[in-house]
Protein backbone atom coordinates (compact mmCIF):
# COMPACT_ATOMS: atom_id res chain seq x y z
CA UNK A 1 0.00 0.00 0.00
CA UNK A 2 1.30 3.46 -0.87
CA UNK A 3 2.10 6.54 1.05
CA UNK A 4 -1.17 7.76 -0.72
CA UNK A 5 -3.43 4.95 -0.04
CA UNK A 6 -2.46 5.30 3.98
CA UNK A 7 -4.88 7.52 5.90
CA UNK A 8 -2.49 7.11 9.22
CA UNK A 9 0.62 8.86 7.19
CA UNK A 10 -2.17 11.62 5.45
CA UNK A 11 -2.85 12.89 9.15
CA UNK A 12 -1.39 15.77 9.80
CA UNK A 13 1.97 15.21 12.45
CA UNK A 14 1.69 18.57 13.90
CA UNK A 15 -1.51 20.63 14.79
CA UNK A 16 -2.11 23.22 11.72
CA UNK A 17 -0.89 26.98 13.85
CA UNK A 18 -4.31 29.60 14.05
CA UNK A 19 -3.84 33.00 14.59
CA UNK A 20 -4.81 34.27 17.53
CA UNK A 21 -7.61 36.54 18.00
CA UNK A 22 -5.22 39.10 19.57
CA UNK A 23 -3.21 39.05 16.24
CA UNK A 24 -5.86 40.44 14.59
CA UNK A 25 -7.19 42.87 16.88
CA UNK A 26 -3.44 44.05 17.17
CA UNK A 27 -3.16 44.75 13.54
CA UNK A 28 -6.64 46.21 13.24
CA UNK A 29 -5.35 48.70 16.08
CA UNK A 30 -2.23 49.22 14.14
CA UNK A 31 -3.94 50.41 10.93
CA UNK A 32 -6.23 53.01 12.96
CA UNK A 33 -3.04 53.91 14.90
CA UNK A 34 -1.29 54.88 11.80
CA UNK A 35 -4.60 57.03 10.26
CA UNK A 36 -5.23 58.95 13.28
CA UNK A 37 -1.93 60.13 13.09
CA UNK A 38 -1.96 60.70 9.98
CA UNK A 39 -4.49 63.36 10.89
CA UNK A 40 -3.53 64.08 14.45
CA UNK A 41 0.00 64.86 13.27
CA UNK A 42 0.04 67.89 11.83
CA UNK A 43 -2.58 69.23 14.10
CA UNK A 44 -0.36 68.17 17.54
CA UNK A 45 2.88 69.58 15.77
CA UNK A 46 1.52 73.12 15.99
CA UNK A 47 -0.03 72.67 19.28
CA UNK A 48 3.04 71.73 20.75
CA UNK A 49 5.15 74.41 19.01
CA UNK A 50 2.46 77.50 19.70
CA UNK A 51 2.11 75.71 22.99
CA UNK A 52 5.73 75.75 23.93
CA UNK A 53 5.84 79.79 22.29
CA UNK A 54 2.90 80.82 25.08
CA UNK A 55 4.12 78.95 27.37
CA UNK A 56 7.25 80.94 27.39
CA UNK A 57 5.62 84.11 26.83
CA UNK A 58 6.74 86.04 30.27
CA UNK A 59 10.16 85.34 29.43
CA UNK A 60 10.59 85.45 25.36
CA UNK A 61 8.56 88.87 25.43
CA UNK A 62 10.42 90.81 27.39
CA UNK A 63 13.25 89.70 25.67
CA UNK A 64 12.06 90.86 22.32
CA UNK A 65 10.39 93.63 23.58
CA UNK A 66 13.32 94.93 26.38
CA UNK A 67 12.18 98.62 25.32
CA UNK A 68 9.02 98.17 26.30
CA UNK A 69 8.67 95.83 28.79
CA UNK A 70 11.55 96.14 31.17
CA UNK A 71 12.82 99.53 33.01
CA UNK A 72 15.80 100.62 34.91
CA UNK A 73 14.79 101.39 38.89
CA UNK A 74 16.38 101.96 42.19
CA UNK A 75 15.71 100.23 45.67
CA UNK A 76 13.11 102.06 47.22
CA UNK A 77 12.33 104.37 44.58
CA UNK A 78 8.50 104.95 44.35
CA UNK A 79 5.85 104.75 41.38
CA UNK A 80 3.69 107.56 39.89
CA UNK A 81 0.27 107.51 40.56
CA UNK A 82 -1.62 104.73 37.75
CA UNK A 83 -4.26 108.33 37.49
CA UNK A 84 -0.57 110.41 36.13
CA UNK A 85 0.00 107.47 34.17
CA UNK A 86 -3.09 107.73 32.37
CA UNK A 87 -3.10 110.97 31.57
CA UNK A 88 -0.07 110.76 29.51
CA UNK A 89 -1.31 107.11 27.58
CA UNK A 90 -4.45 110.00 26.73
CA UNK A 91 -2.40 112.30 25.83
CA UNK A 92 -0.17 110.04 23.60
CA UNK A 93 -2.90 108.26 22.04
CA UNK A 94 -6.14 110.78 21.82
CA UNK A 95 -8.43 109.17 19.71
CA UNK A 96 -7.95 105.63 21.42
CA UNK A 97 -10.50 104.60 23.97
CA UNK A 98 -8.43 103.20 27.37
CA UNK A 99 -9.79 99.41 27.62
CA UNK A 100 -7.81 98.09 30.92
CA UNK A 101 -4.21 98.40 32.92
CA UNK A 102 -2.15 95.93 34.62
CA UNK A 103 0.42 97.41 37.24
CA UNK A 104 3.72 95.95 37.01
CA UNK A 105 4.69 92.45 38.19
CA UNK A 106 7.71 93.28 39.59
CA UNK A 107 10.06 96.15 40.35
CA UNK A 108 12.17 96.14 36.60
CA UNK A 109 8.37 95.78 34.56
CA UNK A 110 6.24 98.48 33.07
CA UNK A 111 2.58 99.39 33.44
CA UNK A 112 0.57 97.63 30.66
CA UNK A 113 -2.25 100.02 29.60
CA UNK A 114 -4.69 98.38 26.44
CA UNK A 115 -6.41 100.37 24.08
CA UNK A 116 -8.71 100.51 21.01
CA UNK A 117 -7.72 102.60 18.48
CA UNK A 118 -10.07 104.35 16.15
CA UNK A 119 -10.07 102.00 13.61
CA UNK A 120 -11.05 99.23 16.08
CA UNK A 121 -7.65 97.56 16.96
CA UNK A 122 -5.98 96.36 20.16
CA UNK A 123 -3.09 98.21 21.18
CA UNK A 124 -1.18 97.95 24.38
CA UNK A 125 1.04 100.76 25.41
CA UNK A 126 3.71 100.63 28.27
CA UNK A 127 4.55 102.94 30.76
CA UNK A 128 7.63 103.38 32.93
CA UNK A 129 5.90 103.74 36.51
CA UNK A 130 8.89 105.28 37.80
CA UNK A 131 8.91 108.12 35.79
CA UNK A 132 5.47 107.89 34.04
CA UNK A 133 6.87 108.34 30.60
CA UNK A 134 5.08 106.75 27.45
CA UNK A 135 7.72 103.93 26.32
CA UNK A 136 5.71 103.13 23.00
CA UNK A 137 2.72 100.38 22.17
CA UNK A 138 2.57 97.53 19.51
CA UNK A 139 -0.17 95.14 18.36
CA UNK A 140 -0.16 92.11 20.71
CA UNK A 141 -1.89 90.45 18.08
CA UNK A 142 1.58 91.19 15.86
CA UNK A 143 3.56 89.43 18.70
CA UNK A 144 5.77 86.37 18.56
CA UNK A 145 3.08 85.04 21.51
CA UNK A 146 0.30 86.81 20.33
CA UNK A 147 1.08 85.30 17.09
CA UNK A 148 1.06 81.70 18.54
CA UNK A 149 -2.06 82.21 20.80
CA UNK A 150 -4.15 82.55 17.33
CA UNK A 151 -2.47 79.59 15.40
CA UNK A 152 -3.37 77.72 18.68
CA UNK A 153 -7.01 78.58 18.99
CA UNK A 154 -7.83 78.48 15.27
CA UNK A 155 -4.88 78.30 13.06
CA UNK A 156 -5.83 82.04 11.98
CA UNK A 157 -8.61 80.48 9.95
CA UNK A 158 -11.88 81.62 11.86
CA UNK A 159 -14.64 78.87 12.23
CA UNK A 160 -12.69 76.31 9.76
CA UNK A 161 -9.70 76.68 11.69
CA UNK A 162 -10.99 75.44 14.79
CA UNK A 163 -13.03 72.69 13.27
CA UNK A 164 -10.01 71.22 11.92
CA UNK A 165 -8.42 71.98 15.49
CA UNK A 166 -11.34 70.04 17.07
CA UNK A 167 -10.91 67.09 14.48
CA UNK A 168 -7.24 67.00 15.28
CA UNK A 169 -8.20 66.84 19.40
CA UNK A 170 -10.58 64.62 19.06
CA UNK A 171 -8.63 62.17 16.87
CA UNK A 172 -5.90 62.57 19.61
CA UNK A 173 -7.46 60.11 21.91
CA UNK A 174 -8.22 57.44 19.35
CA UNK A 175 -3.97 57.74 18.48
CA UNK A 176 -3.32 57.89 22.40
CA UNK A 177 -5.92 54.69 23.24
CA UNK A 178 -4.76 52.43 20.32
CA UNK A 179 -1.23 53.52 20.95
CA UNK A 180 -1.39 52.28 24.50
CA UNK A 181 -2.29 49.28 23.33
CA UNK A 182 -0.04 48.73 21.11
CA UNK A 183 2.60 49.51 23.35
CA UNK A 184 1.48 46.87 25.86
CA UNK A 185 1.18 44.03 23.43
CA UNK A 186 3.55 44.37 21.56
CA UNK A 187 6.53 44.95 24.39
CA UNK A 188 8.01 41.51 23.80
CA UNK A 189 7.96 41.60 19.68
CA UNK A 190 10.10 45.00 20.08
CA UNK A 191 12.25 42.93 22.56
CA UNK A 192 12.61 40.56 20.15
CA UNK A 193 13.73 43.00 17.03
CA UNK A 194 15.84 44.65 19.17
CA UNK A 195 17.88 41.72 20.08
CA UNK A 196 17.68 40.40 16.78
CA UNK A 197 19.21 43.83 15.79
CA UNK A 198 16.23 44.11 13.50
CA UNK A 199 16.64 47.60 11.32
CA UNK A 200 14.90 50.24 12.83
CA UNK A 201 14.07 48.22 15.84
CA UNK A 202 15.79 51.10 18.14
CA UNK A 203 13.67 54.07 16.54
CA UNK A 204 10.32 51.97 17.22
CA UNK A 205 10.88 50.60 20.85
CA UNK A 206 11.99 54.75 21.02
CA UNK A 207 8.84 55.84 19.45
CA UNK A 208 6.47 53.33 21.50
CA UNK A 209 8.22 54.76 25.40
CA UNK A 210 8.18 58.24 24.13
CA UNK A 211 4.36 57.91 23.22
CA UNK A 212 3.82 55.74 26.43
CA UNK A 213 5.55 58.85 28.77
CA UNK A 214 3.03 61.36 26.95
CA UNK A 215 -0.14 59.61 26.38
CA UNK A 216 -1.56 60.46 29.60
CA UNK A 217 -0.50 63.80 29.21
CA UNK A 218 -1.79 64.11 26.06
CA UNK A 219 -5.39 63.07 27.26
CA UNK A 220 -5.73 65.59 30.04
CA UNK A 221 -4.58 68.20 27.94
CA UNK A 222 -7.19 67.36 24.90
CA UNK A 223 -9.77 67.02 27.37
CA UNK A 224 -9.05 69.95 29.36
CA UNK A 225 -8.76 71.62 25.87
CA UNK A 226 -12.62 71.18 25.12
CA UNK A 227 -14.28 73.55 25.90
CA UNK A 228 -12.07 76.02 24.08
CA UNK A 229 -13.38 74.10 20.92
CA UNK A 230 -15.60 75.98 18.57
CA UNK A 231 -18.42 73.21 18.41
CA UNK A 232 -18.36 71.03 21.42
CA UNK A 233 -17.22 73.53 23.82
CA UNK A 234 -20.42 75.74 22.47
CA UNK A 235 -22.73 72.68 22.74
CA UNK A 236 -21.46 71.56 25.90
CA UNK A 237 -21.76 75.09 27.62
CA UNK A 238 -25.92 75.40 26.20
CA UNK A 239 -26.31 71.05 27.76
CA UNK A 240 -24.92 72.30 31.02
CA UNK A 241 -26.50 75.22 31.12
CA UNK A 242 -29.57 73.98 30.60
CA UNK A 243 -29.07 71.79 33.59
CA UNK A 244 -28.95 74.55 36.29
CA UNK A 245 -24.64 74.83 35.78
CA UNK A 246 -22.13 76.60 33.55
CA UNK A 247 -18.52 76.44 32.35
CA UNK A 248 -17.99 80.14 33.32
CA UNK A 249 -18.93 82.14 36.02
CA UNK A 250 -22.17 84.34 36.39
CA UNK A 251 -21.04 87.36 38.08
CA UNK A 252 -24.39 89.12 38.24
CA UNK A 253 -23.31 92.17 40.54
CA UNK A 254 -25.15 93.87 43.73
CA UNK A 255 -27.24 95.61 41.59
CA UNK A 256 -26.74 95.24 38.38
CA UNK A 257 -28.33 95.13 35.01
CA UNK A 258 -25.95 93.75 33.15
CA UNK A 259 -24.94 95.43 29.55
CA UNK A 260 -21.81 94.24 28.42
CA UNK A 261 -18.98 91.19 29.31
CA UNK A 262 -15.46 90.70 30.76
CA UNK A 263 -14.81 89.58 27.91
CA UNK A 264 -16.19 92.04 24.99
CA UNK A 265 -14.84 94.49 27.42
CA UNK A 266 -10.87 93.47 26.89
CA UNK A 267 -10.10 92.33 23.73
CA UNK A 268 -7.20 90.25 25.45
CA UNK A 269 -9.18 88.70 28.52
CA UNK A 270 -6.85 85.80 28.34
CA UNK A 271 -3.71 87.29 29.70
CA UNK A 272 -5.68 89.22 32.22
CA UNK A 273 -9.43 87.46 33.17
CA UNK A 274 -9.84 84.42 34.45
CA UNK A 275 -10.90 81.56 32.58
CA UNK A 276 -14.04 80.91 33.79
CA UNK A 277 -14.61 84.41 34.28
CA UNK A 278 -14.48 85.69 30.68
CA UNK A 279 -17.88 85.82 30.19
CA UNK A 280 -19.02 87.25 33.49
CA UNK A 281 -21.89 90.07 32.63
CA UNK A 282 -20.40 93.53 34.52
CA UNK A 283 -22.53 95.47 37.17
CA UNK A 284 -23.17 99.20 37.00
CA UNK A 285 -22.40 102.25 39.19
CA UNK A 286 -24.97 104.36 40.68
CA UNK A 287 -25.25 108.36 40.15
CA UNK A 288 -23.05 111.08 42.18
CA UNK A 289 -19.99 112.98 41.35
CA UNK A 290 -17.36 111.71 39.74
CA UNK A 291 -14.72 110.72 42.86
CA UNK A 292 -12.73 107.37 42.13
CA UNK A 293 -10.23 106.53 39.62
CA UNK A 294 -7.58 104.04 38.83
CA UNK A 295 -5.76 104.30 41.90
CA UNK A 296 -8.81 104.52 44.02
CA UNK A 297 -9.34 101.28 42.06
CA UNK A 298 -6.46 99.63 42.98
CA UNK A 299 -6.34 100.92 47.18
CA UNK A 300 -9.99 98.84 47.06
CA UNK A 301 -8.39 95.52 45.36
CA UNK A 302 -5.91 95.94 48.13
CA UNK A 303 -7.89 96.37 51.06
CA UNK A 304 -9.59 93.13 49.96
CA UNK A 305 -6.35 90.95 49.51
CA UNK A 306 -6.87 90.70 45.68
CA UNK A 307 -3.84 88.62 44.28
CA UNK A 308 -1.06 91.12 42.21
CA UNK A 309 -0.86 92.24 39.82
CA UNK A 310 -3.89 93.58 40.08
CA UNK A 311 -5.77 94.40 36.05
CA UNK A 312 -7.88 97.20 36.41
CA UNK A 313 -10.81 97.38 33.42
CA UNK A 314 -11.99 100.92 32.73
CA UNK A 315 -16.03 101.45 32.73
CA UNK A 316 -17.91 100.82 29.33
CA UNK A 317 -19.81 104.14 29.81
CA UNK A 318 -21.35 106.68 32.42
CA UNK A 319 -23.37 103.67 34.03
CA UNK A 320 -20.10 101.15 34.01
CA UNK A 321 -18.06 100.26 37.29
CA UNK A 322 -14.26 99.72 37.57
CA UNK A 323 -13.44 96.27 37.55
CA UNK A 324 -10.35 95.23 39.62
CA UNK A 325 -9.41 91.50 38.66
CA UNK A 326 -6.80 89.80 40.61
CA UNK A 327 -6.00 86.94 38.51
CA UNK A 328 -4.17 84.58 40.78
CA UNK A 329 -1.96 83.25 38.03
CA UNK A 330 -0.44 79.90 39.92
CA UNK A 331 -3.60 79.10 41.88
CA UNK A 332 -7.28 79.66 40.21
CA UNK A 333 -8.79 78.94 44.00
CA UNK A 334 -7.90 82.81 44.63
CA UNK A 335 -9.39 84.35 41.69
CA UNK A 336 -11.08 87.11 42.74
CA UNK A 337 -12.93 90.44 40.98
CA UNK A 338 -13.98 93.65 42.67
CA UNK A 339 -16.21 96.01 41.12
CA UNK A 340 -16.14 99.52 42.52
CA UNK A 341 -18.30 102.31 41.89
CA UNK A 342 -16.90 104.81 39.52
CA UNK A 343 -18.38 107.73 41.38
CA UNK A 344 -18.71 107.05 44.87
CA UNK A 345 -15.50 104.37 45.24
CA UNK A 346 -17.52 101.93 46.98
CA UNK A 347 -18.00 98.21 46.30
CA UNK A 348 -20.38 97.56 44.29
CA UNK A 349 -19.66 93.69 44.19
CA UNK A 350 -16.97 90.79 44.28
CA UNK A 351 -16.93 87.83 42.75
CA UNK A 352 -14.23 84.95 43.12
CA UNK A 353 -13.97 81.27 42.54
CA UNK A 354 -16.05 80.45 45.62
CA UNK A 355 -18.41 81.36 43.82
CA UNK A 356 -18.05 79.57 40.60
CA UNK A 357 -20.35 76.50 39.70
CA UNK A 358 -19.11 73.61 40.40
CA UNK A 359 -18.25 72.82 36.99
CA UNK A 360 -16.64 75.78 36.32
CA UNK A 361 -14.46 75.32 39.03
CA UNK A 362 -13.17 72.24 37.97
CA UNK A 363 -12.83 73.57 34.34
CA UNK A 364 -10.71 76.42 35.97
CA UNK A 365 -8.70 74.35 37.55
CA UNK A 366 -8.26 71.97 34.16
CA UNK A 367 -7.23 75.57 32.48
CA UNK A 368 -4.42 76.33 34.81
CA UNK A 369 -2.93 73.06 34.45
CA UNK A 370 -3.66 73.00 30.37
CA UNK A 371 -1.52 76.18 30.62
CA UNK A 372 1.21 74.98 32.76
CA UNK A 373 0.45 77.07 35.32
CA UNK A 374 -1.16 75.31 38.40
CA UNK A 375 1.96 73.86 39.80
CA UNK A 376 4.73 77.05 39.08
CA UNK A 377 7.24 75.79 37.56
CA UNK A 378 7.04 72.29 38.35
CA UNK A 379 3.83 72.36 36.17
CA UNK A 380 5.49 74.59 33.61
CA UNK A 381 8.57 72.23 32.81
CA UNK A 382 6.56 69.37 33.20
CA UNK A 383 4.41 71.04 30.12
CA UNK A 384 7.40 71.92 28.15
CA UNK A 385 8.89 68.56 28.42
CA UNK A 386 5.68 67.21 26.85
CA UNK A 387 5.07 69.35 24.14
CA UNK A 388 9.35 68.11 23.62
CA UNK A 389 7.97 64.75 23.81
CA UNK A 390 4.70 65.61 21.39
CA UNK A 391 7.62 66.94 18.92
CA UNK A 392 9.49 63.66 19.07
CA UNK A 393 6.63 61.32 18.69
CA UNK A 394 5.11 63.48 15.39
CA UNK A 395 8.88 63.35 14.34
CA UNK A 396 9.85 59.42 14.93
CA UNK A 397 5.88 58.27 13.58
CA UNK A 398 6.60 59.28 10.00
CA UNK A 399 10.52 58.13 9.95
CA UNK A 400 8.88 54.57 11.32
CA UNK A 401 6.26 54.81 8.09
CA UNK A 402 9.27 56.12 5.89
CA UNK A 403 11.78 52.63 6.47
CA UNK A 404 8.83 50.49 6.42
CA UNK A 405 6.50 51.74 3.44
CA UNK A 406 7.13 49.28 0.50
CA UNK A 407 9.88 50.73 -2.23
CA UNK A 408 8.72 50.27 -6.18
CA UNK A 409 5.01 49.63 -5.72
CA UNK A 410 1.92 51.86 -5.82
CA UNK A 411 0.86 51.17 -1.87
CA UNK A 412 0.45 53.55 0.85
CA UNK A 413 2.17 50.71 3.38
CA UNK A 414 -0.88 51.34 6.04
CA UNK A 415 -0.98 48.36 8.32
CA UNK A 416 -4.00 45.88 6.79
CA UNK A 417 -6.60 44.97 9.26
CA UNK A 418 -10.20 45.73 9.90
CA UNK A 419 -11.95 46.68 13.42
CA UNK A 420 -14.03 43.84 14.87
CA UNK A 421 -17.06 45.54 16.05
CA UNK A 422 -19.38 43.08 15.18
CA UNK A 423 -17.83 40.07 16.86
CA UNK A 424 -16.29 42.31 19.87
CA UNK A 425 -19.28 43.96 21.62
CA UNK A 426 -17.00 45.90 24.29
CA UNK A 427 -15.13 47.69 21.52
CA UNK A 428 -18.25 48.79 19.90
CA UNK A 429 -19.48 50.49 22.85
CA UNK A 430 -16.57 52.00 23.25
CA UNK A 431 -16.26 53.73 19.70
CA UNK A 432 -19.93 54.42 20.43
CA UNK A 433 -19.36 56.22 23.42
CA UNK A 434 -16.62 58.08 21.92
CA UNK A 435 -18.62 58.98 18.63
CA UNK A 436 -21.20 60.19 21.03
CA UNK A 437 -19.45 62.37 23.08
CA UNK A 438 -17.26 64.09 20.42
CA UNK A 439 -19.50 64.75 17.84
CA UNK A 440 -17.28 65.91 15.52
CA UNK A 441 -15.24 62.48 15.71
CA UNK A 442 -18.52 60.52 15.64
CA UNK A 443 -19.43 62.21 12.07
CA UNK A 444 -15.61 61.68 10.91
CA UNK A 445 -15.26 58.09 11.71
CA UNK A 446 -18.69 57.73 9.87
CA UNK A 447 -17.04 59.00 7.06
CA UNK A 448 -14.13 56.92 6.86
CA UNK A 449 -15.96 53.75 7.61
CA UNK A 450 -18.21 54.33 5.06
CA UNK A 451 -15.38 55.62 2.45
CA UNK A 452 -13.76 52.31 3.72
CA UNK A 453 -16.52 49.79 3.09
CA UNK A 454 -18.30 51.45 -0.43
CA UNK A 455 -15.56 53.22 -2.00
CA UNK A 456 -12.03 51.72 -1.19
CA UNK A 457 -12.69 48.93 -0.99
CA UNK A 458 -14.58 48.68 -4.20
CA UNK A 459 -11.63 49.19 -6.51
CA UNK A 460 -8.52 46.85 -6.58
CA UNK A 461 -6.05 50.05 -7.34
CA UNK A 462 -7.81 51.85 -3.87
CA UNK A 463 -7.27 48.39 -2.11
CA UNK A 464 -4.07 47.98 -3.09
CA UNK A 465 -2.92 51.32 -2.13
CA UNK A 466 -4.46 51.80 0.87
CA UNK A 467 -4.32 48.23 2.28
CA UNK A 468 -7.90 47.89 2.69
CA UNK A 469 -9.41 43.86 2.76
CA UNK A 470 -11.90 43.55 -0.18
CA UNK A 471 -15.72 43.66 0.51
Amino acid sequence: MSVLDDPVRLRPTTPIARKPRTAGLFRSFWRWHFYAAAIVIPVLLVLAVTGLIYLFRFQLEPLLHADLMRVDHQSGQAIQPYETQRSAVAAANPTATLVSMTEPGAPDESTRFTLTTSSGATRDVFVNPYTGKVLGGLNPDTTVSGIAVRIHGDLMAGRTGELIMELGACWAIVMALTGYYLFFKGRRARKRQRANGTPASRLRSNHARTGALIGGGLLLLVVSGLPWTGFWGAQAQQLVTARGTSFWSDDHGAISNPTSTLDESLPHSHHVVPWAQEKSPVPQSGSAASVANVDTTVAVADRKGLAHPVTVVWPADGKGVYSAIGYAFNDPGRERTVHVDQYGGGVVSTYGYDNYPALAKVVSQGIALHEGRRFGTLNMWLTTLFCLGVIVSCVTGPMMWWRRRPRGSAELGAPRGRLPLATTPGLAVLVTLLAVFLPVFGVSLVIVLLLDRFVLSRLASTRRFFGVQAA
